[in-house]
């Protein structure tokens, strides 16, 4: 298992796991930013960090299915 990681890691590093790394670098920077916009506006509005934090990542985590599902391997 921990080699399977370790190769898949090496791969992306490489540039030779994905056809367009591009794409995915593009559609990770947009996931985390969204998340990062939900995290601040929840905790502005008067939330706790903690929970903003939580439902953050929730979110953010509900997006990335949607943010990968046209993504190819190699």
């Amino acid at each position: 298992m921990w080699d399977m990681a370790k190769n898949s890691i090496t791969l992306f590093l490489q540039g030779k796991l994905f056809q367009d790394t591009g794409m995915v670098i593009r559609q990770m920077m947009l996931g985390i930013a969204v998340t990062a916009a939900v995290l601040v506006a929840i905790a502005a509005a008067g939330a706790p960090v903690w929970g903003a934090s939580i439902v953050a990542g929730l979110l953010g985590g509900m997006l990335q299915p949607y943010l990968f599902k046209d993504l190819k391997y190699r």
